[in-house]
């Protein structure tokens, strides 16, 4: 595939389309299942808007597939002492395969020290040191749900990833750090990116894979973009237009990008559907390993 020649328009890859296949295979897969379902604890402190529609949107992707959902709405002033003895009854709950805690925290909650109490075998959102050390071990484990949907992405697509420079803009735990390992397992040759980096649009000119996931808008526009590139923006930003309506988008010009790419994600509906399907594929990923049923 020749990633030299401008496209008239980029093609959209629909990561809302992506992500119903997915679930729909999920879904056969738990309705196959003689026995117990797979679990999913998702715990949810305060009363954050953004949170609160995140957690409602993933509790009603695993009815969707069939997985049950254990719900913990908590309030704001829960202690840290409470919220570890939970995660440490939903660590032996047998039936709970999963354990999501949705970020962010109030500012009196250590966010890294809870996180770290989940059994790395529960933690679907793959953010423990444990699994973190597996992926950069090249070992099995549950994978970050953003990089796993964005590898989905790309490895869908007829392109062989070997030796595409891939330049990643953001080096957060949550997503730029995992997905450039990701990247290298599939033998890409990675940069990371961050707010440091000198002369960023020179950098970003030649990524033949660029993937955006500051949260910053418009922070790659289209002389930034290699023609033919795939682009994939991981940004959520939330803004106003004139009218005063709430809306989002990503990190990339859209309009702009569009007439440079290859490929390109849109903001909403591009890796967001992805990132809860992740989760859901690493809770019933964690129910085989516990059940010992054969993943084919």
């Amino acid at each position: 595939m020749n990633l030299s020649v401008a496209p008239v328009s980029a093609h959209i890859l629909d990561g809302k389309a992506i992500a119903q296949q997915v679930q729909d295979q999920l879904a056969e897969r738990v309705r196959q299942i003689q026995g117990r379902p797979p679990g999913l604890a998702v715990i949810l402190v305060g009363e954050n808007p953004a949170s609160v529609a995140y957690v409602r949107g993933k509790e009603k992707a695993s009815q969707r597939v069939g997985i049950v959902s254990f719900p913990h709405h908590l309030a704001a002033t829960v202690s840290q002492s409470e919220l570890a003895d939970l995660i440490a009854t939903l660590n032996q709950n047998s039936h709970v395969d999963g354990i999501l805690l949705q970020l962010p925290l109030p500012a009196h909650l250590d966010e890294d020290l809870l996180l770290n109490l989940i059994d790395p075998d529960k933690d679907v959102d793959g953010l423990h040191p444990v699994n973190l050390g597996r992926l950069m071990r090249g070992e099995p484990g549950l994978r970050s749900c953003t990089p796993a949907g964005v590898m989905k992405l790309l490895t869908d697509l007829p392109l062989d990833l070997a030796g595409k420079n891939a330049v990643v803009v953001g080096r957060s735990k949550l997503v730029g750090k995992p997905l450039a390992l990701l990247l290298l397992e599939q033998n890409c040759t990675v940069t990371i990116a961050h707010s440091r980096t000198q002369d960023l649009a020179e950098l970003t000119r030649r990524a033949d894979i660029l993937v955006a996931a500051v949260g910053r808008i418009n922070l790659i526009t289209a002389p930034m973009v290699k023609p033919g590139a795939v682009v994939v923006d991981v940004g959520i930003n939330r803004t106003t237009d004139s009218t005063g309506k709430n809306y989002l988008i990503g990190d990339v010009d859209f309009q702009g990008v569009q007439a440079v790419a290859g490929w390109l994600t849109p903001v909403p509906g591009g890796v967001g559907p992805l990132t809860v399907t992740y989760l859901l594929v690493n809770t019933f990923t964690s129910y085989a390993a516990r059940t010992r049923l054969a993943l084919v």
